[in-house]
């Protein structure tokens, strides 16, 4: 079992993370414009998309969520998500910075889940999934204050999976004795790769389909009884298909 110092960064780095991710929250909001969200409405999908990974983290970590311990939080996504809203137009302009920020927080909050995970005593996969949590959870959180399908488990950028291989990376990283510090590095830089390069090339984990099909059986045709045997029409309901025997015609001799 992996136990390591949990990875802290400065208040105005996680600020800065957690508004972009309110940021982003807001712009995805404001595109709905069926929905008719008040200034209320917009702020809440803000701050549940910028500290919802954090805060099922904390949850599935069983301690007091970060965004609860500062005054800071709050009034940082909530001023963050009215700003999305109302400079939507501005931002969307700025789509490749966003983007790459958007990354690296997704990154940030990876390492940041799964080092501490690892500093609680978790075993290195539980680790790995509290991490991938703690960076998509907010976009889980956003979908379902929409009522959305969570786009999370539809085909789409490589979101949770460029997480996860920052996340495996790190742990990896500090099983081999790696200092935290290099291995959260590496985990930022392996997940803004993997997404980027997503983004710009669409990629995304294949569709479901079915395996296969079994082939269909086709039964021989059964031959017909003669016509002055007696048959009874009764059939079964089984695998074996059923039959219908016609009887003979009332003129016809026997």
């Amino acid at each position: 079992m992996s136990t390591t110092a949990a990875l802290t960064i400065p208040l105005w780095g996680d600020l800065v993370a957690v508004g972009i991710g309110s940021l982003q929250g807001a712009m995805f909001a404001s595109g709905f414009r069926d929905r008719r969200l008040d200034l209320l409405g917009v702020a809440i999908i803000g701050v549940a998309t910028g500290v919802g990974g954090g805060l099922l983290r904390d949850l599935f970590l069983n301690v007091t969520p970060v965004a609860l311990q500062s005054n800071w939080y709050l009034p940082a996504t909530v001023v963050s998500a009215l700003l999305g809203m109302l400079l939507v137009r501005l931002f969307r302009r700025l789509d490749p910075l966003i983007t790459f920020l958007d990354a690296l927080t997704i990154g940030l909050f990876g390492a940041i889940g799964a080092s501490k995970a690892l500093s609680l005593g978790l075993p290195e996969v539980p680790a790995i999934f509290v991490g991938v949590v703690a960076a998509v959870g907010g976009s889980i959180l956003r979908d379902v204050l929409l009522s959305l399908p969570i786009a999370l488990m539809h085909v789409g950028s490589l979101y949770a999976v460029a997480a996860g291989a920052g996340t495996v990376v790190l742990v990896v990283l500090i099983d081999l004795g790696v200092p935290l510090s290099i291995a959260a590095i590496l985990c930022v830089v392996v997940t803004l790769i993997i997404r980027l390069l997503a983004v710009r090339f669409g990629w995304s984990l294949p569709e479901q389909r079915e395996l296969g099909r079994l082939p269909r059986v086709r039964w021989p045709r059964l031959a017909r009884r003669p016509a002055e045997t007696h048959v009874d029409e009764r059939t079964d309901t089984g695998a074996i298909p059923r039959y219908r025997i016609d009887k003979p015609d009332a003129d016809t001799d026997v």
